[in-house]
């Protein structure tokens, strides 16, 4: 029996106009009726996911969230941390240089704001998606207690391809590098990815991986859909996350985390 779904926001549950839709909000309330706990896992802040909490009646006691890729870990209601692993300073010093070298756009997330040397459009787009203030920082000379998240080079789909290509083969052993979306490119701490997220949340339940759901659509989602007794990737899912899959869902507009539910949870009969 599955007693955890761990959900993605962007291209899973919600929907190309980020929205939940009715079917996806009826079959999550239908699991959580059967006891069975429902989390948002999501490369947001959780700030950005707060009105998705409250829609999903999540804000409550004993609910959780997994943030910013599996960096943040904690209780909805009380904002209490399960689990806290950001960057450095240093580490932001040395991708600051990365982008200079590679001409790519730049921006971190701190536990309050989008901070980012110049403004650019996707930088706009993090901070107008999760409804955080979006700043002009200087990077060489940013405030030493400033705390930060997570990194990431933002670009067009087509430069970030060739940025990738060009990243210091080193870097992938000093942190977790992923693919959210296919114009941000993220920097994490090495120890975190939403799997690190789900498991340590599972483990503080007191619930086995193979009691776990995780559905997701991106690259970031891998490390959670591996974990997962039952790893879904989305019908509109990139092709390196269905391979890792252990079932493919409908799309994201054709209510791909209501068919998961129906299906093995429900155990309703679907198409």
């Amino acid at each position: 029996m599955y007693k955890l779904i761990a959900l993605d926001m962007d291209g899973t549950l919600l929907n190309e106009n980020k929205e939940i839709s009715k079917s996806n909000l009826e079959a999550i309330q239908f699991a959580r009726r059967k006891g069975i706990k429902v989390v948002l896992a999501t490369g947001r802040p959780t700030k950005g996911i707060e009105k998705y909490l409250k829609e999903l009646n999540l804000i409550d006691e004993n609910e959780y969230a997994v943030s910013y890729n599996g960096a943040v870990v904690q209780e909805v209601k009380s904002g209490k941390i399960i689990a806290k692993n950001v960057m450095s300073l240093d580490d932001l010093k040395q991708l600051y240089n990365l982008s200079k070298e590679l001409n790519v756009n730049i921006h971190a997330l701190t536990p309050n704001s989008c901070i980012t040397p110049k403004i650019n459009q996707y930088s706009e787009l993090e901070a107008t998606m999760n409804n955080i203030p979006l700043e002009i920082v200087d990077f060489d000379a940013i405030d030493k207690n400033t705390t930060i998240v997570k990194i990431m080079f933002v670009d067009p789909e087509e430069k970030l391809n060739k940025v990738i290509e060009l990243l210091p083969k080193e870097l992938y052993d000093k942190y977790t590098i992923v693919r959210s979306a296919p114009f941000f490119l993220e920097f994490l701490n090495k120890k975190v990815n939403k799997g690190f997220g789900v498991r340590l949340l599972a483990e503080k339940l007191g619930i086995k991986p193979s009691e776990v759901i995780c559905i997701g659509d991106a690259e970031n989602d891998i490390h959670m859909i591996e974990f997962a007794g039952l790893g879904v990737a989305m019908g509109n899912a990139f092709p390196e996350v269905k391979k890792k899959a252990d079932y493919v869902t409908k799309t994201n507009e054709e209510d791909g985390v209501a068919h998961v539910i129906k299906k093995f949870v429900l155990k309703e009969e679907t198409a």
